[in-house]
């Protein structure tokens, strides 16, 4: 029934408007005299500009958005400018104009920033700008314009919408420098770190493999190449693995943007190290990253971490359940979550018997203590051989102070 009258919404007034433009006729022909016919005459232009309002068809109109760039970080600002160039030059009384974005961007800012009152009167070429404060993270998009049209009366009013194309911003998480270290040896005040950087022994060759992404140009052995008709690179011997495997929680968690914020940071700190990363992450859909280095690699984890949400059903303890410790048999494996609990170290500490060195970070609030609950399952966890690193928002780069802070 809405629907019904929504499109006869437009015909009613129409058909309103002749019938006024009639009664004022009628009335000044029938009554007479100086006033009627003023009566009339002051009324016929706003009721001729309304009839030509209403079979005013908007056609050709173009309509591009601007953006100072497209990919962004958590918390920047965003200027958006809308161009509009019409063919005529058909006045217009005024003109709303409505840009249409995603939800969650439009739950971050104030109500109908996106929105402005515009007298456009004459003019062909008219610019609409707008900015957003502080981005939030995730991938963003602009699906088209609404233009609302309307005469001074009030009697007609037009309404277009004009999809564009599917502009999109991707805003990756924010992050922290941060110094990686890797720990190797666990204390009760701390652990203990290296600080040299991660590197191959390439004095010694102890065999052959197929070219993987990120091999140097200079590790490719000719001759094998050559044999095999496909790119083999030499294998060296390496003094001890300093790969790392990380595993986000991506279970509903208030806490989950400092989560997010925290793995990219550590992501970017370990690359920059010269190490190796792997990333999974299990939230509507399973996303595991293999392990590799370079440029590439890090912006193939952030694009997943600017998209990803706490959409998980279970916990990280059964997502380790279903995994095999296979893909980082080699590597340090590292979980960040915001809920330590019982079955998470339990399931920790048997990799850990497997594998060697596991971490947990557990992250909490800028000003959280730590419950007694959580202290009690850190010393657990120690006792298995499981480093817990407490790491509070906005406070990253004390991850790796040297010091486990509680």
């Amino acid at each position: 029934m809405r629907r019904f009258f929504a499109r006869i919404k437009p015909i009613w007034k129409l058909v309103v408007l002749i019938f006024l433009i009639l009664l004022t006729f009628s009335y000044a022909m029938f009554q007479g005299g100086f006033v009627s016919w003023f009566l009339f005459y002051s009324f016929l232009p706003f009721a001729l500009y309304s009839l030509a309002l209403a079979l005013y068809k908007v056609k050709n109109i173009e309509l591009q958005r601007e953006f100072v760039k497209t990919e962004f970080n958590a918390g920047e600002k965003l200027k958006v400018k809308i161009q509009l160039k019409r063919p005529s030059s058909f006045p217009l009384f005024y003109m709303i104009m409505e840009d249409r974005i995603s939800d969650e961007l439009g739950h971050s800012t104030q109500k109908n920033i996106a929105k402005t009152f515009i007298y456009p009167h004459f003019r062909r070429n008219l610019e609409f700008e707008y900015e957003i404060e502080k981005l939030p993270r995730g991938e963003h998009h602009f699906s088209g314009i609404e233009i609302r049209l309307g005469d001074p009366l009030g009697l007609i009013e037009k309404q277009f919408h004009f999809p564009t194309e599917d502009d999109k911003i991707v805003v990756y998480p924010s992050y922290e420098d941060i110094i990686y270290r890797t720990m190797d040896n666990h204390y009760e005040q701390g652990m203990t770190a290296s600080k040299e950087r991660v590197q191959r022994d390439t004095s010694m060759a102890i065999g052959i493999r197929e070219y993987q992404p990120g091999d140097r140009f200079s590790w490719i052995n000719w001759k094998a190449t050559a044999k095999r008709n496909d790119i083999m690179t030499k294998e060296f011997e390496q003094r001890k693995s300093h790969d790392v495997f990380i595993c986000m929680d991506c279970a509903p968690e208030k806490r989950f943007e400092a989560i997010v914020s925290f793995s990219a940071s550590l992501v970017r700190a370990i690359l920059r190290k010269g190490a190796q990363v792997g990333f999974l992450s299990s939230s509507e859909d399973r996303v595991a990253i293999p392990i590799r280095s370079g440029e590439t690699h890090q912006q193939q984890i952030f694009y997943h971490l600017a998209k990803v949400k706490d959409k998980c059903p279970v916990k990280l303890d059964l997502v380790l359940e279903g995994e095999g410790f296979a893909a980082w048999q080699n590597a340090t494996l590292i979980l960040v979550t915001a809920q330590l609990t019982k079955r998470l170290v339990e399931k920790a500490g048997y990799y850990s018997s497997k594998k060697g060195v596991i971490t947990i970070f557990l992250i909490k609030e800028e000003k959280e203590a730590a419950s007694a609950e959580e202290l009690s399952l850190k010393a657990e966890a120690q006792a298995r051989g499981i480093q817990v690193v407490m790491v509070h928002d906005g406070r990253f780069s004390e991850a790796f102070s040297g010091v486990t802070r509680g």
